[in-house]
């Protein structure tokens, strides 16, 4: 991320414990902020991690095979062939190390991670710092009970522009339904929906979305800037 958008993160932290009453933002003739959440899209992505076992695998002894004139012999000798090399204490040695190595290497893990994607328009006359917001997934059975993605940006939204905000995380929607329910297209009784929580401008000013209370986060907010920053957005 750029230097600039890590100073109003790191702010952020430093003003936890005050809390103060954030001041009005402009808004529209019809009474919302002049922000807009042009669209939005999550996605699941599977990554295979492979393990790793611990060893060096010693040196082959160096014997007279392995001299130019007996490996190029050895090339024209029938298919099958077995490598002198096998012979040697180091190689039986090399053969041993890796049967252990490769007991004890983990098998491959399949971890779900989750893309949440949204784009955002500016259409304040002021550059946007940070922005918090959120992925909703909605039973239509039960709208009260929303399950729910937040997450902050470093957005750095020039007025009148507009941004793609992504963030990584490792929950996804399954809380109301699976994810395969969802990933098939048969899941179409829950919604989706993205709400722009707050948003912190440039010149010191903010607006919140009547209802969400910054307190809430306080304690995710204080985990999600404990690292160096190295993406715009993170989950809260």
């Amino acid at each position: 991320m750029p230097t600039l958008l890590l100073l109003p993160l790191l702010l952020l932290l430093l003003a936890l414990p005050q809390n103060p009453t954030p001041p009005k933002e402009p808004v529209s003739a019809n009474g919302t902020p002049v922000i807009a959440v042009v669209s939005f899209k999550w996605s699941r992505i599977r990554k295979t991690i492979k393990g790793e076992a611990e060893g060096v695998t010693p040196a082959r002894e160096m014997i007279a095979d392995n001299k130019t004139y007996q490996r190029n012999a050895r090339v024209n000798q029938p298919v099958g062939q077995r490598d002198p090399n096998e012979d040697t204490i180091d190689g039986r040695s090399a053969a041993i190390e890796k049967i252990v190595q490769e007991s004890r290497t983990p098998p491959p893990k399949s971890l779900d991670t989750f893309s949440y994607e949204a784009k955002i328009q500016n259409g304040s006359k002021k550059t946007i710092d940070v922005v918090f917001w959120e992925y909703q997934f909605i039973d239509q059975a039960n709208p009260s009970s929303p399950t729910r993605r937040q997450f902050l940006c470093g957005a750095g939204i020039k007025p009148g522009k507009e941004k793609d905000l992504q963030a990584s995380s490792l929950s996804g929607p399954s809380d109301v339904v699976s994810v395969n329910t969802l990933a098939s297209g048969s899941g179409k009784r829950f919604l989706e929906l993205v709400l722009i929580n707050r948003v912190e401008y440039a010149d010191g000013s903010i607006w919140e979305r009547k209802g969400w209370k910054f307190s809430e986060i306080s304690v995710a907010l204080k985990h999600a800037l404990a690292t160096p920053w190295t993406e715009m957005c993170r989950a809260l």
